[in-house]
């Protein structure tokens, strides 16, 4: 389990890093030119949090399954992947991961001030309301986490689990960031909230991680009780 849980932890330090590390860059660059199409910030940033991710996949995937997500985790133990013992482990690797990563891009930029967090309201280039932001996050994790299940249940692994994997986090990577930063991943909100300087980031990560959990656990119940067949054929040969 040690193996597991550094990989978690490392595998979320580098996706918070390269991902919360392109936000402020892309934006920082975005707030310096006069005419600057949203569109140059949200695909930047929307991609490498999906490519990261699909890096990642191919590196850790084989040791820890990948999850640095405890929305993954938590989906994964509710359909038996994986223990409670072990998704408790999963989502404390995931929150040092994530600290540890903001920390590195907060020493590399010599500030705090801004980290990348989710937010709404006016952390939001849309004015997102928070009712909107918490619906937003549970839909898009969904999706994810639903993808997640749908490539992982599979038999036969094939080398194109990551790039599925990696292009489903861009996806609601380009739809959510103009609303709420896009989170669907409670430990890549909860590193930048707990360390930047903007304590209104803090106030709001309640939402950054209900939704994403909301999202995460109806996406694992439709799974297992609708979509995964596994389940229905081990019943038929009971029965049999």
């Amino acid at each position: 389990m040690i193996k597991k849980f550094f990989a978690e932890l490392i595998g979320t330090t580098l996706l918070v890093l390269f991902g919360c590390g392109t936000a402020v860059a892309a934006n920082q660059i975005a707030s310096q030119v006069v005419y600057y199409p949203l569109a140059f910030t949200i695909v930047p940033i929307a991609l490498t949090f999906g490519l990261i991710l699909m890096a990642l996949c191919y590196v850790i995937g084989n040791i820890s399954g990948c999850h640095i997500n405890p929305a993954v985790s938590i989906a994964m133990l509710i359909n038996k992947k994986i223990t409670i013992l072990e998704c408790l482990e999963y989502i404390i690797a995931q929150l040092i991961g994530a600290v540890a990563g903001t920390e590195i891009l907060g020493i590399i930029l010599n500030s705090y001030e801004s980290l990348g967090a989710n937010g709404f309201l006016e952390l939001s280039s849309m004015n997102t309301t928070m009712i909107a932001a918490l619906v937003i996050e549970a839909i898009l994790t969904f999706v994810f986490v639903l993808v997640v299940l749908c490539i992982t249940s599979k038999k036969e692994e094939t080398s194109n689990n990551g790039l599925i994997i990696g292009a489903a986090l861009t996806l609601v990577h380009i739809f959510g960031i103009p609303f709420t930063g896009t989170s669907v991943n409670p430990a890549r909100s909860f590193g930048p909230a707990l360390l930047t300087t903007n304590n209104l980031a803090l106030e709001q990560l309640w939402v950054f991680v209900v939704g994403p959990l909301i999202g995460a656990i109806v996406a694992a119940l439709l799974f297992r009780f609708v979509i995964d067949t596994k389940e229905e054929t081990k019943k038929e040969k009971k029965a049999k």
